[in-house]
């Protein structure tokens, strides 16, 4: 999969001083009168090159004329936007908020924090932001019409600014998702990813993220919550090849799960040929990544033979499986150790430990395994 592709979005640069029309904004529109008090000290402000004469004259505007009506909200929009081009994001957060309290819909202001909050790494501001740019999405699409207004022409402005907005709400989905994707921890991605999902239902990153945190649950040892986020997708989408994968090699050693992991096994294999190409990935890498998942496939339904006592298909499935796999040092060493088991099995002694000498010629957790068996590799054992 590649991530960078997500943060590509120059064209939508947010903090500049381009404002949308009252039609396409969301959240309060602040009028400012021509060759008013106001109107002076914008113009100077979106003058001003040098950060701290720019500050000074925000400073100057919020002692003034910035405290009438509504201003205040600007006055801490011109705060947020400096603060960010200075990359002091503290203080970026600081006016924000302040911003949240005075126009607690502002799309603007909530696409600022999310920007502020990606540039900084700080991945829990990333998700909080990122849940109140949804909630603002969400409130304005079930909104009513104001008092005295059409409905049908309410409808009519709610689509167009939601339209409007639309890139912004993809650009923030993407620098959430990126966010959260790239945390190190294990269990705190995988909660932050579900999270996600939760916040960005309709998002097109959202069965991604439930995948990449059902792998993280697994990795992170937390079984309950990688089967029940796991299971979750495949009820949404069952042809779903990561999660499929995922749960036929974890039941392929379970003997009372072992039908549902040759189902799902057989079912990965079913589909690969018809799968389409992920946006993104050339021939070459597509051609690699179904020969791994297929390889996998075919190493789970080896495991579930062995567990059946079927040595002989099971042999036939991972020396299938095993070119498929050299790509995966991991994923290779353990279907060669596998092999190795059911060739014992067999009692075909010099193939199993030739199959032991492969899985310890390669790194991962199956090298000193396999090394082991072939100071003992004389017997039929089982795996």
């Amino acid at each position: 999969m590649r991530y960078g592709k997500l943060l590509i979005a120059a064209f939508f640069v947010l903090g500049c001083s381009v404002r949308p029309t009252t039609a396409q904004q969301i959240g309060k529109y602040v009028p400012i009168q021509a060759g008013s008090d106001a109107d002076h000290a914008l113009t100077a402000i979106n003058a001003a090159t040098d950060p701290a004469q720019k500050l000074a004259l925000i400073d100057r505007f919020a002692a003034g004329a910035g405290q009438e009506g509504d201003y205040p909200i600007t006055v801490n929009g011109l705060y947020v936007e400096t603060y960010i081009s200075l990359k002091n994001y503290d203080k970026a957060f600081e006016y924000g908020d302040k911003l949240f309290v005075l126009d607690p819909d502002s799309f603007t202001n909530a696409q600022n924090m999310v920007r502020a909050a990606s540039e900084k790494g700080d991945v829990d501001h990333l998700i909080s932001y990122g849940e109140k740019a949804a909630g603002i999405i969400q409130r304005f699409k079930t909104a009513p019409a104001p008092a005295g207004s059409s409905e049908q022409l309410w409808e009519q402005n709610k689509a167009l600014a939601l339209e409007a907005n639309k890139d912004g709400y993809t650009y923030i989905q993407q620098l959430v998702f990126s966010g959260v994707y790239q945390v190190k921890e294990a269990g705190k991605r995988a909660t932050l990813l579900v999270r996600f999902a939760n916040i960005f239902p309709d998002s097109p990153y959202a069965n991604q993220a439930l995948g990449v945190a059902a792998m993280a649950y697994q990795q992170s040892q937390n079984v309950a919550k990688m089967l029940e986020v796991a299971g979750g997708l495949l009820t949404k989408d069952p042809n779903n090849l990561g999660m499929l994968l995922l749960l036929s090699d974890f039941y392929s050693d379970k003997p009372d799960q072992l039908a549902r992991a040759e189902t799902y096994a057989k079912k990965v294999i079913s589909l690969l040929d018809a799968a389409p190409k992920p946006e993104g990935t050339t021939d070459e890498q597509w051609a690699q990544q179904k020969n791994l998942q297929k390889g996998l496939a075919l190493s789970s339904l080896g495991q579930v033979n062995i567990e059946k006592k079927a040595n002989a298909p099971a042999v036939d499935n991972l020396k299938a499986a095993a070119p498929l796999l050299k790509q995966d040092d991991a994923s290779y060493g353990r279907n060669q150790y596998r092999l190795g088991f059911a060739l014992l099995n067999l009692k075909r002694t010099a193939e199993a430990k030739e199959a032991f000498t492969q899985a310890a010629s390669v790194n991962g957790p199956y090298k000193s395994m396999a090394q082991d068996k072939l100071k003992t590799a004389t017997a039929p054992a089982r795996h």
